[in-house]
């Protein structure tokens, strides 16, 4: 037992040791690291403090030739040594504020030293910077500001230079560019006179002002000529062109109110002498613009003139085949419209093709109060070619369109009327039919006349009956008057085929009965066949008689029935 007790105190010795050293090893991190943080301030504080103000400050003592400088390089100083002086020894004492509190291990309080310091450090950096360019500023002006205006001046001989090359393109313009350009050698002058002595505050508005003087030219100079150009002799010659294109226009009669040009060249004159006034001060802006939108305005004229030219064309020509297509609907739509009783009391109509003549009647009236409409502004001149053109071309449509309903409803009447004719056209030639039939069965006198004829003969005698009936009724129903005909065309045909068929079938029987008695003395069996086929031919059995007679002559003569086809085709 003792054992183990020594066993488990060594175990809990041990364990107390190590966590010992591991706690004073975390602490020792903790320490290290804002240790090391502060020696980053310490870092950057100097770097403050090694600013070059000092550097620049005695660059500024051999130019300080007035009181304003030596007031700027006094301030400036001033400033240096309160940088120096105070704030860089208040980050000092805070930084060796924060040791202390490290190795008192507060560091709770440390934390917030530390930013604090971090701080006022970049606080005291943007100070010292701020400082060294504003006196930059003074130390590095003549170099840069030189360098600007050389640059400045050469921009300057170059608009000089393409003034005088072209002085006569700016007319009434040349004093003022003249006095702008002298005005800007004034401020190069002024320019040298401040320069020699120290006033930079002043180069700094000078360098400005040439700058803005001289872009300012360069607009003017470049602009100028095209401006007058187009103010005193393109716009203007473009709106003589216009006045006289418009006015010739209006005496041929086109009416050209709406465009308002008039009253546009009398407001353009205003402008463009209200451009001229900003020119002649050199107030260029929105001139260019101003004059292209006039010049595209006066452009956009030309271009309504010609499409009223050839709206007119084209409205005269549509106008003119629009009246005679309305005259020549309003004829056919009035007589069908009068006669619609007429019509009624004759045919069958549905209601669908009466609806359809009314409402081709209702939209023919507004087709032609629309054109009425139309006729008087053109009389009055109250509308462009362009708007009649679009309404003639409307109307037009609307027509068309009527007419094809129109077609549709003449068409139905006009198949009404043909299938009329053609009834009784067809119902002559059934007529002629049946009497073909009767004559060709009275002139081939059959010793017996089959049932089957008299069936078919009355049932065609009863259909064409129907067909006269069905003419004979009004109104006409066009539909059942078709079937009749077709019915009693059928059954004459039927009775015509028929008739032609037995008269043919007896013939042949005949003609071969005639041809085999010359071999009844010398064939008996021709003699018997002979004698069967009279006796059928005598009951009216034509086809049975036929097939006997060809069987019997076959056995002495084999092409007797060619020889009866050839000889009753003849």
């Amino acid at each position: 037992m003792q054992g183990q007790y020594l066993v488990v105190g060594s175990y809990l010795g041990i364990c107390v040791i190590i966590v010992i050293v591991v706690l004073h090893f975390i602490r020792k991190s903790i320490a290290n690291k804002y240790r090391q943080k502060i020696h980053e301030l310490e870092v950057t504080k100097n770097i403050v403090a090694s600013t070059p103000v000092s550097l620049e400050l005695s660059k500024v003592e051999p130019i300080i030739k007035n009181d304003k400088m030596e007031e700027k390089y006094n301030d400036w100083q001033e400033r240096f040594d309160e940088i120096r002086e105070c704030r860089l020894s208040q980050i000092d004492d805070m930084l060796i504020d924060l040791d202390v509190y490290i190795d008192r291990k507060n560091y709770k309080n440390c934390i917030y030293r530390l930013a604090k310091t971090e701080l006022e450090i970049y606080k005291v950096r943007e100070s010292a910077d701020s400082l060294l360019d504003e006196i930059k500023e003074i130390t590095l002006s003549e170099e840069k500001y030189r360098a600007i205006v050389i640059k400045l001046k050469t921009r300057y001989r170059e608009l000089n230079k393409e003034f005088q090359d072209h002085r006569q393109m700016y007319d009434e313009m040349q004093d003022a560019v003249e006095l702008q350009l002298e005005n800007i050698e004034r401020r190069f002058l002024d320019f040298e006179k401040v320069m020699e002595k120290n006033q930079y505050s002043e180069v700094v508005h000078i360098v400005k002002a040439l700058d803005t003087m001289i872009e300012h030219m360069g607009i003017v100079v470049n602009e100028v000529p095209d401006l007058l150009l187009m103010a005193k002799q393109v716009i203007p010659n473009r709106m003589k062109e216009v006045c006289e294109l418009n006015d010739d226009m209006v005496k041929q009669g086109y009416p050209l109110d709406y465009l308002n040009v008039h009253y546009n060249l009398e407001e353009s004159e205003k402008n463009i002498n209200h451009i001229l006034d900003k020119i002649r001060v050199l107030d260029l802006e929105d001139c260019m613009f101003e004059l292209k939108t006039m010049l595209d305005y006066y452009d956009s004229l030309f271009v309504d003139f010609e499409k009223e030219r050839l709206s007119r064309k084209v409205y005269v020509e549509m106008e003119m085949d629009l009246s005679k297509k309305l005259e020549k609907t309003n004829k056919i739509v009035r007589e069908v419209y009068n006669q619609l009783d007429d019509i009624k009391s004759m045919y069958d109509l549905n209601d669908q093709d009466v609806e359809t003549i009314h409402v081709v009647n209702k939209t023919l009236v507004i087709i032609n109060d629309d054109y009425r409409k139309m006729m008087a502004k053109v009389e009055a001149k109250s509308s462009p070619y362009s708007m009649l053109q679009h309404e003639v071309e409307e109307l037009t449509i609307r027509l068309k369109n009527m007419e094809d309903d129109l077609d549709q409803a003449l068409k139905s009447l006009g198949n009404m009327y043909d299938d009329e004719v053609r009834a009784r056209e067809q119902l002559d030639e059934i007529e002629s039919f049946l009497k073909q039939s009767k004559e060709k069965m009275r002139d081939y006198k059959l010793p017996i006349i089959t049932s089957n004829y008299f069936i078919q003969l009355s049932e065609a005698n009863e259909a064409i009956e129907e067909v006269i009936k069905e003419l004979e009724r009004k109104p006409i129903v066009i539909k059942t008057l078709n079937t009749r005909v077709d019915t009693a065309r059928d059954l004459v045909l039927k009775l015509y085929n028929t008739t032609n068929e037995m008269i043919k079938t007896a013939q042949l029987a005949e003609m071969a009965i005639v041809f085999g008695n010359r071999y009844r003395f010398s064939y008996d069996d021709v003699d018997v066949g002979l004698d069967d086929a009279e006796k059928l031919f005598f009951k009216g059995e034509y086809k049975k008689a036929l097939d006997v007679s060809i069987k019997t002559v076959s056995l002495v003569d084999e092409n007797i029935y060619r020889k009866l086809l050839d000889v009753y085709d003849k």
